[in-house]
């Protein structure tokens, strides 16, 4: 169990945690999490996301549009919306976009647009995206590919659960890889590997809460205080500690997230 207050979990959804909020931010910082990332999913909720992160000095945000919301909220007027938003200095990142052919909540064509909104915007802002791919390794890592070939972008693949050649196109391009607390599955044996192979200083760790829970938490909604779990599998996979893990991924997370300011 890490308790040296230097884990940050990198995507979590604290705007889904209503009346809980302030107690699940009080457990998490008790856990020894220094920082969290509370991440955008629409921008009809961009103004609650931000207030979160106003009010408290260990939380950042970012905003975007989830593949899942692409096809009722795209519009033209969407990368000059997410740019403007973009500003405020608790807005450290974008997304998370990307696609999700799995479910059908939006067609492949808005998504593919919407992507290439957020990725267009941060081009012009500097700020590193935050990728969702879900049955959709080849599309999400050629996006990508196109996108750096003329100007080097940054980002992370969220929630990593996907092929081990997305990992390793996703790191070819500077990109960094978010382990959650799917690691820790009985049947993530696959992801596991993906993890072994994964350079220390390409990593990331979140809990993606209320989501996903990691064993033993299993079944109870997620929160991020245990992303401690995750971290101790992933060093048990590294041959490292658990609080080199922390060590590593706050490293990571700051050198991404240069918007970000230590406290």
């Amino acid at each position: 169990m890490v308790l040296s207050n230097q884990i940050i979990d990198s995507h979590c959804h604290l705007d889904f945690f209503d009346e809980e909020r302030g107690a699940i931010i009080k457990r998490a910082e008790k856990a020894g999490i220094k920082n969290m990332l509370t991440i955008g999913t629409s921008l009809k909720t961009a103004k609650k996301i931000i207030k979160i992160a106003e009010e408290n000095a260990n939380i950042w945000c970012t905003i975007g549009i989830h593949p899942h919301e692409s096809e009722k909220e795209l519009s033209p007027e969407n990368p000059k919306k997410l740019e403007i938003l973009s500003n405020h200095p608790k807005v450290i990142g974008l997304g998370e976009t990307g696609l999700d052919f799995y479910y059908n909540n939006s067609d492949k064509e808005s998504q593919i647009r919407s992507f290439k909104h957020h990725i267009k915007v941060a081009k012009k802002t500097g700020l590193p995206i935050i990728v969702h791919s879900r049955s959709a390794d080849k599309e999400t890592a050629d996006l990508l590919i196109e996108a750096s070939n003329d100007e080097r972008i940054r980002g992370l693949i969220h929630c990593f659960s996907a092929s081990k050649e997305l990992a390793e196109s996703a790191i070819e391009i500077g990109f960094y890889i978010s382990i959650s607390g799917i690691v820790t599955f009985k049947g993530a044996d696959a992801l596991r590997e993906v993890v072994q192979n994964i350079p220390n200083d390409r990593l990331l760790v979140e809990t993606d809460a209320p989501y996903l829970a990691p064993d033993p938490m299993r079944g109870k909604k997620n929160e991020p205080s245990f992303i401690t779990h995750t971290v101790d599998k992933i060093a048990a996979l590294k041959g490292i500690s658990s609080k080199e893990v922390a060590q590593i991924t706050t490293n990571n997370f700051f050198k991404l997230f240069q918007k970000a300011r230590a406290k």
